[in-house]
């Protein structure tokens, strides 16, 4: 619809000026009339696609109510291999994808520091805590921003173009960071000092409005809290204790879970591991809507909330444990409480949801068919192994391995290469492990044409490498099997139950609807830009136009 609407004024530009230009105006006051003054980014860490129908019966609230009431993607994945938390993340908040944006990984080996930050961590900035007392404003540490981030993101472009306020909050750095980007009003994660905290990257001060929030709702509100069963327990799917589930921070792979005191260091590895956390970013998100005047004034402005507890749940009990089912219910809750404060406070027809995750998560192993584990020291060897043999002298040869990628010592690598057979030894000898399904090098997932392959497992692989921060030798795992250790369950791999995540868009222009062609999380950014009015500068997702309402 749009470019018929560019072409025929493109016509008649050149038959009459002084009439487009009247023409122009109106179609500019028509986009105004019905442009959301809100943007609401929701990610929920960690939520596999099958959930909002595998555990419908357990929903009756806010993600109901955006499955039953928005225009839901359900054959929505990402197409790359590497599906971790700042990926995701980036890759919702730029409309790009890695191989584009860059953040490739949670951290990923520097050659040039020979160290592996995280892909957040910036040196030129420090932290700005807002402190036990909830007054301080020292800074505190290295920083983090999106300096990596090789791309704007959503946000960014809306802030440069349309004077939007920002607001992006989560538990994770990594996850509020790349829904914001490069800037922001308010950019908020809960660091490892156990307290809120922002950078200098966004902010020299802690913010005033949260400031004054924070000393009516300490995170300590919920100390001496047991964390049990929303529902009867008949209500729940599987078991509740299953094989392969991880005891943490002192819990039992059983309800309850008690919290514990809030002047016990132990209290807060809890409350990092509850859905208290998720509904007090819940709040925080309604806080931040009302104090900074969020869609209320006369400009679009944009919302980010991730909800980090569904993965750090499901890490450790697996996604068919009761606390991952028990996540979600209270997290239904928790989004439906935030549509109705935005539905009073903004307007139901002024906002638009745009809500996905950041990656699915494997079975635990012991729990499927053919699963298993296999420790990334056990890859690690056999490569060092067949390289000395290649090589005819002793190592180490391998730098470091991060993720799904080795990188092996300067030079290295050209030296395999320039052996007989050198580098393919290695290869084979990483092949023949148990849990290991191929093992790419490089120079076959570098290029353009790699991304086009008609090889899915190439072009997922090509999609996640940017050069100069992916090793040498990529390595994809079995279906259901992980490099972890003994317990728990992971993610980062090309399989559906990893790459499949929803993708929901609800609110102002948008068609309701159940869709099933196919979509990824990286079509958010532009579909969203395209009903604020703005133009993303290298966007691999697309604009969803059959979720868009017919003006």
């Amino acid at each position: 619809m749009k470019r018929v609407v560019v072409t025929v004024l493109l016509v008649t530009l050149a038959c009459a000026p002084a009439m487009v230009g009247a023409r122009a105006q109106e179609r500019r006051g028509a986009q105004a009339a019905w442009r959301p003054k809100l943007v609401v980014f929701i990610v929920v860490d960690q939520m596999r696609a099958d959930y909002p129908v595998r555990y419908a019966s357990l929903l009756r609230h806010g993600l109901k109510r955006l499955t039953t009431q928005g225009a839901w993607y359900t054959n929505a994945a990402y197409p790359y291999l590497t599906t971790l938390t700042c990926v995701g993340h980036s890759t919702i908040g730029t409309g790009s994808l890695p191989w584009r944006h860059g953040m490739i990984a949670n951290n990923w080996y520097d050659r040039q520091s020979q160290k592996s930050p995280t892909c957040n961590a910036d040196p030129s900035t420090t932290e700005v805590s807002y402190g036990p007392s909830v007054t301080a404003s020292a800074t505190t540490g290295a920083g983090d921003s999106a300096k990596a981030m090789m791309v704007p993101t959503l946000a960014d472009t809306m802030r440069q173009r349309l004077k939007s306020r920002v607001a992006t909050m989560s538990i994770k750095a990594r996850s509020a960071i790349g829904l914001a980007g490069h800037e922001g009003d308010f950019v908020t994660w809960f660091g490892e000092g156990l307290t809120w905290e922002t950078s200098t990257a966004f902010t020299r001060v802690p913010v005033g409005w949260f400031v004054n929030y924070l000393r009516g709702n300490p995170v300590t509100r919920d100390s001496d809290k047991v964390w049990e069963r929303t529902l009867p327990v008949d209500r729940y799917q599987y078991e509740d204790d299953a094989p392969g589930e991880r005891r943490a921070n002192g819990w039992s792979t059983t309800f309850p879970h008690p919290l514990g005191p809030s002047g016990d260091r132990a209290y807060y590895a809890h409350w990092l591991m509850s859905p208290f956390a998720d509904e007090y970013l819940g709040d925080m998100a309604a806080a931040a809507v009302d104090d900074m005047h969020l869609g209320t004034q006369n400009r679009v402005d944009f919302l980010g909330v991730s909800f980090s507890m569904l993965d750090t749940v499901g890490h450790g009990f697996g996604p068919r444990s009761h606390e991952v089912q028990d996540v979600l219910v209270r997290l239904d809750a928790t989004i439906g409480k935030l549509l109705d404060h935005l539905d009073k406070e903004v307007g139901a027809g002024n906002y638009v949801v745009a809500l996905s995750a950041d990656h699915g998560v494997a079975d635990i192993p012991e729990q499927s068919a053919g699963g298993g584990r296999v420790p990334g020291t056990t890859i690690q060897a056999a490569i060092e192994a067949a390289a000395k043999t290649a090589l005819g002298e002793d190592g180490p040869f391998v730098a470091a391995m991060s993720t799904n990628d080795i990188y092996f010592k300067p030079g290295v690598y050209q030296r395999l290469k320039a052996k007989p057979r050198g580098l393919q030894s290695v290869i084979e000898h990483a092949d023949a492990l148990s849990g290991v399904a191929r093992v790419f090098t490089s120079d076959e997932i570098s290029t353009a044409a790699a991304r086009a392959s008609d090889d899915p497992q190439i072009r997922a692989a090509a999609l996640s490498y940017y050069a100069g921060r992916s090793g040498d030798l990529t390595v994809l795992l079995k279906e259901n099997w992980e490099l972890i250790g003994a317990s728990g369950t992971t993610h980062g791999s090309l399989y559906a139950y990893d790459q499949r995540v929803p993708v929901i868009l609800y609110g102002a222009g948008i068609a309701p609807g159940v869709r099933e062609e196919p979509a990824t999380p990286a079509d958010l950014a532009p579909t969203v830009a395209s009903l604020v009015g703005v133009t993303l500068p290298s966007p691999d997702g697309r604009v969803l136009s059959a979720a868009l309402k017919r003006n």
